[in-house]
């Protein structure tokens, strides 16, 4: 009799551990959503931020953050911050327009989901300003997509202010797809890279449609602050205000016909309102 039960006991926690088993599965099976704390960007003067005039003479934050999407048929790393060499010392370094400060390496929060770089299977950045590359060199596997303005204006000479062609110089052409408009990166509606010139030639932002919490989009660069957004306003040093205003309008309208969510990148307030490591959206 005992060994009856004791059988039927283990017949039951297999049985348990397979339906367990089963709904991991299934759960990893949809695309999910990390945010990931790529550093701090603290500005004197946060007056080039707006061309009408609203910041000048205002010190600042902005978040530097990028995210990982984690699909069945790979995992993609948006943006890459401004660079894990800035994890010392902690009080930052003080670069030509901005002191970056990076309390965390992008390294050591991707460990946290087992991850490292060489796990990354496609790279792909809203924008070439150094503070989206940082850590772009060190994704040396993954394929990279990459918006072909952006590139030649990225390597573009002289090279132009905030950014820096030395931070893709692992982009190698056999494992780099060029875009020249919107990319669905794993062909089926649920990552989408859209394309909104303006802030730069090649901007672009990502769209993603998460099971349970519906579509959220990255914003890149074509917000940096929640006023920004509200009141259209805009850097100083877009590439283009037309071409700017035109790509708002657009995804506007993307984003109130499917009810998405925004996150801007930049905003401090809207990245600690994500789930924090090692949680995600889903």
């Amino acid at each position: 009799m005992r060994s009856h039960m004791l059988k039927s006991l283990r017949a039951l926690v297999i049985a348990a551990l397979a339906v367990a088993s089963a709904s991991a599965s299934a759960a990893a099976a949809d695309p999910r959503l990390y945010a990931i704390d790529c550093g701090r960007a603290d500005f004197a003067d946060l007056g080039p931020f707006s061309d009408t005039g609203e910041y000048d003479g205002e010190p600042g934050t902005l978040m530097a953050s990028c995210f990982l999407i984690r699909h069945p048929k790979g995992t993609l790393l948006w943006d890459s911050g401004l660079g894990d060499r800035y994890a010392e010392p902690p009080q930052g370094t003080q670069l030509p327009l901005l002191r970056a400060r990076v309390p965390v390496t992008v390294a050591a929060q991707l460990a946290q989901l087992g991850l490292s770089y060489d796990d990354i299977t496609h790279f792909a950045f809203s924008h070439g300003h150094a503070d989206h590359l940082g850590n772009a060199n060190a994704i040396k596997r993954a394929v990279w997509l990459v918006n072909r303005d952006e590139l030649a204006w990225i390597r573009a000479t002289p090279s132009p202010p905030r950014t820096n062609p030395a931070l893709i110089a692992q982009l190698a052409s056999d494992s780099t797809i060029i875009l020249d408009g919107d990319h669905d990166v794993f062909g089926d509606g649920s990552v989408r890279i859209l394309s909104t010139p303006g802030h730069t030639p090649g901007h672009q932002v990502l769209l993603v449609r998460l099971k349970n919490s519906g579509y959220v989009l990255l914003s890149g660069d074509l917000f940096h602050t929640r006023a920004n957004r509200t009141e259209r306003r805009m850097p100083v040093f877009n590439a283009s205000r037309a071409e700017t205003l035109a790509a708002i309008d657009r995804i506007e309208r993307i984003v109130a016909r499917l009810h998405a969510r925004v996150v801007i990148q930049h905003d401090v307030d809207d990245f600690a309102a994500l789930p924090k490591l090692p949680l995600y959206l889903d």
